[in-house]
């Protein structure tokens, strides 16, 4: 939840054109949804639930239930529950400013459907904007969400906002009783619902309608010629640690909530929770440059389940939509043979445990934009699922490719807060790579 609270800080979709405006924000909507859709089905494997199902049907009931037990700071009350088999209904609450039918969604879900299918959506001025291109993700994005950069919002609606707040709003959709919404009606709260990931699985598969209309990468696109990875193994950062073996376990730890009280005297307030955690490790990688001159290259490593909840194989087509970022990094490439080396805490995906629960008041003297994008990043310690007592098996992938294709700007990921850049983009400046976002299992 603070990941997905921080990245809509950094990434609001509405307010000021400078702040909203941020390079393809629309195709990091997609992204980074995508990617978390892809680690929560894989948490259910691990589990042994199989893949969410996605809520297409909004007239059907929702079988979930959900008693979040929690309270908002701000004025003390608890947020509401969503009893088994509840239905949506249309929304009318006039005080809130939130107003939308049943029919409104099946709309602007038959139009975005609708300019997908045709390859191009319809602009506020009646022009025809292409969609089936590499820039097609990032105004898709920015029409399903929607922010005020669709291209049309008027005629495409606000679908995916819309459809936390019939949602968050779904035991009191006309104020009757004078209730705020539910947890998955708030950013900070939201991915506490199972229903955030059912109406997310319908956002990513709206997404990969459009991907699939795109061509299949040729090999030339996924080539970097005369450079080849030989090999690649993990490694436990510990003496003798056995290669491709990898450890997960429970955690214990404590976090100071004194900051976050709203009333009553300061001072510290410790609370101790419990979290998946994993043993630090490495990623060996040994690449051939046969080109006879020095290359330089970026590295992409992915991973996915082999197998789903019953214990099958998945075939590719599945296992495709399940493969996680884990790593994305510049390298140089000498001629002949190159040995990498690269810590699991330098993920270009997560931020370290103290900037997740960072003390808020050490920060009190930096900018508020600054230190909002600091704390975006996906937490380092869930960089890795929840294994099994017996071991769980993971296809591990990587591939090098030619850096003269994906430079966009030079940077450097060990200042200015950049190593979340995969999820979060670059303050300021343009995202750090030319590729599509998940490329090359994006389509």
């Amino acid at each position: 939840n603070l990941h997905h609270w921080h990245w809509h800080l950094v990434y609001p979709a509405r307010g000021p054109d400078r702040i909203v405006r941020k390079d393809r924000r629309g195709e990091l909507f997609y992204y980074m949804h995508q990617q978390t859709m892809a680690r929560y089905n894989i948490e259910r494997y691990a589990n042994g639930l199989p893949k969410v199902v996605a809520f297409r049907n909004l007239r059907e009931a929702i079988p979930e239930a959900y008693f979040p037990k929690i309270t908002r700071s701000s004025d003390g009350r608890s947020y509401p529950a969503r009893h088994p088999n509840e239905i949506i209904r249309d929304l009318t609450r006039v005080e809130d400013g939130v107003i939308v039918s049943i029919a409104d969604m099946e709309m602007w879900t038959s139009r975005i459907f609708e300019a997908i299918d045709n390859g191009y959506a319809q602009s506020s001025n009646d022009q025809r904007v292409p969609l089936d291109n590499d820039n097609g993700i990032d105004l898709l994005g920015n029409i399903v969400e929607a922010s005020s950069l669709s291209v049309n919002l008027q005629y495409y609606g606000d679908l995916h906002n819309n459809g936390h707040n019939i949602l968050g709003y779904i035991h009191d959709p006309d104020n009757s009783f004078l209730e705020g919404f539910g947890v998955v009606g708030d950013n900070t709260t939201a991915m506490r619902d199972p229903a955030f990931y059912r109406w997310h699985q319908h956002i990513d598969d709206i997404f990969v309608r459009h991907k699939q209309r795109l061509p299949a990468y040729t090999g030339q696109q996924l080539a970097f010629n005369d450079v080849a990875v030989d090999n690649f193994e993990v490694q436990l950062n510990k003496a003798n640690a056995p290669m491709n073996i990898l450890l997960t376990f429970w955690q214990r730890s404590q976090v100071n909530l004194g900051t976050g009280l709203d009333f009553g005297p300061e001072g510290n307030l410790f609370a101790t929770f419990t979290h998946i955690q994993h043993a630090p490790f490495n990623y060996r990688i040994r690449v051939n440059n046969r080109s006879g001159n020095t290359r330089r290259g970026t590295v992409r490593i992915f991973f996915g389940p082999k197998a789903n909840e019953r214990g099958q194989t998945l075939p590719f087509r599945d296992q495709r939509r399940l493969m996680v970022e884990l790593d994305k990094f510049t390298v140089s490439l000498n001629a002949g043979a190159n040995t990498i080396v690269r810590r699991s805490d330098q993920s270009s995906v997560t931020i370290p445990y103290e900037r997740t629960f960072r003390n808020v008041s050490a920060s009190s003297g930096t900018r508020n934009e600054a230190f909002q994008f600091c704390n975006c990043g996906w937490p380092n310690h869930m960089l890795l699922p929840k294994g099994s007592p017996d071991g769980l098996e993971y296809d591990f992938f990587v591939m090098v490719t030619d850096f003269t294709q994906d430079r966009v700007e030079d940077f450097d990921e060990n200042v200015n807060c950049n190593d979340a850049h995969s999820f979060c983009g670059l303050r300021d400046r343009r995202y750090p790579d030319a590729r599509s976002m998940g490329y090359p299992f994006d389509r």
